[in-house]
């Protein structure tokens, strides 16, 4: 069993210098409603997790169309695994791949958070975990106090690296510094 789902990361040009007056800084957090793209400064990340494994995987896209998000989750899941997901659209094709696909609505008003397909109690059907993890991802940036578009993915990245470690141990720590503080010889 796998959950896929996206988010929307407020990500902007921090750093580079505004000097054109026409095109001044964005202040104070990106306002955009509905789903973002790299273009309005709302990157989407896009994610599986394996709820046996707990394995994850992250990616930093441009749109999260159909065409994206649907080969995304095609390489990162076998053919015959179950995804559960919200009821965004771009996830509407998988069962055409083989894999067996069940949503929630989080549309306001029909919400629902999880639910019990099978009738035997547990409520099986939910993208929950995946939502938890966008948390441990908003956390993790929100410390940087605002993150340049183009390096959103080494963000990413580095977020993912430490989940799946589950710890920071010095062998982690070296592991990430190595690149930084070899020399070339």
């Amino acid at each position: 069993m796998t959950e896929a789902d996206e988010m929307y990361q407020n990500a902007g040009e921090k750093g580079v210098k505004h000097e054109d007056p026409e095109d001044p800084p964005r202040r104070r957090a990106n306002k955009v409603k509905g789903h973002g793209t790299w273009d309005n400064d709302r990157p989407p990340v896009a994610g599986v997790v394996g709820r046996e494994s707990g394995e994850i995987r992250l990616e930093v896209c441009h749109h999260s169309d159909r065409e994206t998000l649907q080969p995304f989750v095609e390489e990162r899941t076998s053919d015959t695994a179950t995804v559960y997901t919200d009821e965004w659209q771009a996830y509407n094709h998988l069962p055409e791949s083989g894999r067996a696909h069940a949503s929630v609505c989080h549309t306001p008003g029909q919400r629902e958070w999880a639910r019990d397909d099978d009738g035997d109690g547990v409520r099986e059907v939910h993208c929950n975990t995946m939502e938890g993890l966008w948390t441990g991802l908003r956390n993790f940036v929100r410390l940087f106090r605002g993150v340049n578009k183009e390096y959103l993915g080494q963000y990413t990245a580095i977020f993912q690296a430490g989940y799946i470690a589950k710890e920071i141990t010095p062998a982690l720590l070296r592991a990430m510094m190595t690149p930084c503080t070899s020399r070339a010889t």
